[in-house]
């Protein structure tokens, strides 16, 4: 048993080296830090529209350089926002099977809870796709997760067990439940800004307002 725990709790910190250096803080006004994923390389970065409070959020890397990133696409109906910074050879972040994903399945979510830097939680997930019964959302496609989505987490991967993307942490649906936009979702939104900038005039609803949120 204790060689089996010792493997495991190395190929997880294995697993979360990799995904590390994706993970970003978005700091965006006086409400605190969220978190934000590098999409790829050349700069793009995906985060939630809820974090972003200004044209010019902050983007702080995990080497602690910071730069400021322009707003270049927002989907407001599955909370999501698409920034960019001025670098190149970024390490973005690896895209898993979203669609794959089954219940029971162990998942990681990382982000930057009240202040703390490069948090992880763990779980597994509940359920996904429309209409979850129960939860929040409305008809979005989401993901249903067994995990303590805490304030700074909004915004950060959601993980599989091979440390790839299959969810953005977006809130909570209770103490013990977690809710993520799913990767296939994002990757439709990247690809509907089509190199323009895309704004959608859609308004949270009620059980989306600032408290439940991640």
């Amino acid at each position: 048993m204790a060689n089996f725990l010792r493997q495991l709790n190395g190929d997880t910190a294995d697993m979360l080296d990799r995904a590390w250096p994706a993970l970003v803080r978005v700091a965006s006004g006086r409400r605190g830090v969220g978190s934000g994923i590098i999409w790829d390389s050349n700069g793009l970065i995906i985060t939630n529209a809820h974090v972003i409070r200004r044209s010019k959020p902050l983007i702080v890397f995990g080497d602690d350089t910071s730069q400021s990133a322009e707003v270049v696409g927002v989907d407001r109906r599955n909370d999501l926002a698409a920034l960019r910074v001025d670098a190149q050879n970024l390490p973005a972040i690896e895209v898993g099977d979203s669609q794959g994903l089954r219940s029971g399945q162990i998942v990681m979510a990382m982000g930057h809870p009240w202040g703390v830097t490069g948090a992880v939680t763990s779980g597994i997930v509940v359920g996904s796709g429309h209409h979850l019964e129960g939860m929040p959302g409305g008809d979005r496609e989401l993901i249903a997760v067994s995990l303590h989505l805490r304030p700074g987490f909004s915004g950060g991967p959601l993980l599989d067990d091979q440390g790839r993307l299959v969810g953005v942490n977006v809130m909570m649906a209770g103490p013990e439940v977690g809710l993520a936009i799913p990767a296939h979702v994002v990757e439709a939104f990247i690809k509907a800004l089509g190199g323009h900038k895309v704004e959608s005039r859609w308004t949270f609803p009620d059980p989306i307002r600032e408290s439940p949120r991640a």
